[in-house]
């Protein structure tokens, strides 16, 4: 009866471990390439940690978030972030922030996260927002008009947006999943690659005229 007892438990543990060690820890970055001799490493997944007992206060602050921030651009928007590079103290942390500032008719144009879900507030005017579902799901726009004091949440690796249709400015705060959550904004990205991508490719992929599609890779 006690080996029954002892050889339950071991299968329970062996089965808990498996299941605690089913997951790899998230990407803090683009690429992490591996390699075998430890002295040339650069990089980790995350940052160098100090000594904690070498932590001080200024580690976990960050001022100025309340400023808002220069909207003089093609799109009208700007943003301040709030994540490990700015305070150091969130390294393993799994979360930042950002102030996101819009002139009228401003956006912030469709991009994605690649390593966190975020949940917006807007403190001021009124945002068109919205994010797409993949393919799996019909590629669907889930969307709604936010005015101050609404919460949104654009699920992790979406495609999202948000839209000021106010005549004023609107100013919105975003919690981040992630302390680094990396950001894709998708025109830059296709038209904008280093180095380009092959035109006919693009023209085909979108089912545009070849001279549209190099006018679009100039812009960007």
């Amino acid at each position: 009866m006690r080996n029954v007892q002892f050889l339950t438990g071991f299968a329970l543990l062996i089965l808990a471990s498996s299941l605690a060690s089913a997951f790899d820890p998230s990407p803090l970055q683009d690429i992490c390439v591996a390699i075998d001799e430890p002295k040339n490493a650069v990089f980790v997944n995350g940052k160098f940690c100090k000594d904690p007992k070498l932590a001080r206060p200024g580690d976990f602050f960050l001022s100025g978030l309340d400023k808002p921030g220069n909207t003089a651009n093609r799109l009208g928007f700007s943003v301040k972030n709030a994540n490990v590079d700015q305070i150091p103290g969130l390294n393993t942390l799994g979360i930042s922030a950002v102030r996101i500032d819009y002139a009228p008719y401003g956006q912030n144009p469709p991009h994605t996260h690649p390593r966190a879900t975020e949940i917006l507030t807007v403190l001021e005017g009124t945002l068109y927002v919205g994010f797409v579902t993949s393919n799996q799901l019909n590629n669907t726009l889930i969307a709604k008009v936010l005015k101050k004091g609404d919460v949104f949440v654009f699920p992790i690796g979406l495609i999202h947006f948000q839209f000021n249709i106010g005549k004023t400015n609107a100013v919105a705060i975003a919690a981040l999943s992630s302390q680094n959550p990396g950001v894709i904004t998708v025109a830059n990205s296709v038209f904008g690659a280093n180095p380009p991508i092959n035109p006919d490719f693009l023209a085909k992929a979108f089912q545009l005229d070849v001279d549209a599609v190099k006018d679009l890779e100039a812009k960007f």
